[in-house]
C-alpha cells in the first residue's frame, strides 16, 4: 500500500525533528540558554508537518478506513489509543509554547517546563511511531482487503492538492535541515 510508504517516510522526518528538539533541550539544560527561534521553528514543524499534514492523513484517511473496514474492536482499541496519543502530543506542544513565553518574560523556572514538555513529547512520539510502523501499519497491510487498500491509496493521492503536499514537504524539510545544521554547530 503506497499510503503506508508515505506515512513511514514522513515518520523518518518527524524522528529527525525529535533529535533536534532533544538537542535544543540539551542546550537549555547545560548552558541555560533557550534558542527561542529554534523551538518556535520546531513547534511550527510539529504543528503543521507532523500534526496537520501527517496526523491529518492518518486520522482522516488511514485510521478512518481501518475503523470502517475492520470494525469497532480496532476502532475502540488500537485506533483510539493512537488518537489519544495524538491529543497528548498536542497538549505537550501547547504547554511547551506557553513555557517558552514564560521564559521569554523572565521566568527562569519555565526552563524546566520547556525541557520537560519537549522531552515528554519526543518520548511519546518515538514510542508512537514505533507502534504505528511496527504494529498498526503492519496489521492494516495484512488485514485490509485489496479494495480498502486501493481506496486509501486513492484518498492519499486526492489529498495531495488539498494539503499542498510538495510545497509542505519542501518547506518543512528545509526548516528541518536548517535546525539540524544549527544543533550540529552548538
Amino acid at each position: 500500500m503506497k499510503a503506508t510508504d508515505v506515512l513511514v517516510a514522513e515518520h523518518k522526518n518527524i524522528k529527525r525533528m525529535l533529535v533536534v528538539v532533544r538537542k535544543l533541550c540539551r542546550q537549555v539544560f547545560f548552558n541555560q540558554e533557550v534558542y527561542y527561534e529554534g523551538f518556535y521553528d520546531a513547534i511550527d514543524f510539529i504543528r503543521n508537518y507532523a500534526d496537520k499534514f501527517h496526523h491529518g492523513k492518518e486520522e482522516d484517511i488511514y485510521f478512518a478506513s481501518m475503523s470502517t473496514e475492520l470494525g469497532p474492536t480496532i476502532q475502540q482499541g488500537p485506533i483510539f489509543g493512537m488518537l489519544a496519543e495524538h491529543d497528548l502530543g498536542r497538549l505537550f506542544i501547547k504547554t511547551l509554547e506557553e513555557s517558552l513565553e514564560k521564559s521569554k518574560n523572565g521566568d527562569e523556572d519555565a526552563k524546566i517546563d520547556i525541557i520537560s514538555n519537549a522531552i515528554c513529547y519526543t518520548d511519546l512520539l518515538y514510542r508512537h511511531i514505533d507502534k504505528e510502523d511496527n504494529a498498526i501499519f503492519t496489521f492494516a497491510e495484512s488485514n485490509l482487503n485489496e479494495e480498502a487498500k486501493k481506496t486509501v491509496d486513492e484518498d492519499f493521492e486526492k489529498s495531495k492538492d488539498r494539503l499542498k503536499s510538495d510545497e509542505t514537504e519542501n518547506k518543512y524539510v528545509e526548516l528541518l535541515e536548517r535546525l539540524e545544521k544549527y544543533v550540529a554547530s552548538v
